[in-house]
């Protein structure tokens, strides 16, 4: 009788296999959304970045692109968590960059999940005034409270890891992008001159980040 066998050699390069795959998925989640994001804020009628936030494009009769949109760069954001757990596996960094990058992708379905209420005037024929009155629109807010916290968290242990690593050049960048998210989301909650457009540089800014930081890992292992 025969019986088969795994090699570590075979084993390992499964695990990798599958490290690769996961980051690829993280790869391309989070840029996917921005793109997705940013062709709609510049066709959908009556949208207008410098007053509504990219959530809102998740209302109206095409609010199900925005929907999506949200859900399918969460969940892999969620599947390339488990690839930044392998690739970072016993470095600094590789216990919370999982963890931060897996509340991100929650969020980001959850967001998708709960929409914002329809207002300032989008969609076309909504209200005036932009409010938060419904259930599932001050659960699109704690969505986007743990997406944004996981996001900024995860920049800064991206940083410190970049830095352990010897890449300082891009630890530095690593934080900018994790400030400028945080900066954008302040200045947007204080109702700042055009907040919705920081905001909407800094969510962007942070998201493309952490995919070309995927990236680079996905070709290192």
């Amino acid at each position: 009788m025969s019986t088969s066998t795994v090699t570590p050699a075979a084993s390992t390069t499964a695990t990798d296999g599958r490290t690769r795959a996961a980051l690829g998925a993280l790869a391309v989640g989070p840029p996917l959304w921005a793109a997705v994001s940013i062709v709609q804020a510049a066709t959908r009628e009556g949208f207008d970045i410098l007053r509504h936030p990219l959530s809102l494009l998740a209302t109206g009769d095409l609010g199900w692109l925005q929907i999506a949109n949200f859900v399918v760069a969460g969940v892999l954001t969620v599947v390339g968590a488990s690839g930044l757990r392998g690739a970072l596996r016993g470095t600094p960094g590789g216990v919370w960059a999982p963890r931060l990058a897996r509340g991100a992708g929650i969020g980001l379905v959850a967001a998708g999940v709960l929409v914002m209420d329809p207002g300032a005037n989008f969609p076309v024929g909504a209200p005036a005034d932009l409010p938060l009155v419904s259930w599932h629109a001050f659960g699109h807010m704690v969505a986007g409270t743990v997406s944004f916290t996981s996001l900024i968290a995860l920049c800064f242990v991206l940083g410190r890891h970049l830095t352990r690593t010897g890449q300082r050049g891009l630890a530095v960048v690593s934080r900018v992008a994790g400030l400028g998210l945080a900066t954008g989301w302040a200045w947007a909650i204080a109702g700042g001159t055009a907040g919705t457009l920081t905001l909407a540089i800094g969510a962007i800014g942070s998201l493309v980040w952490v995919a070309v930081v995927a990236a680079r890992l996905r070709r290192a292992v």
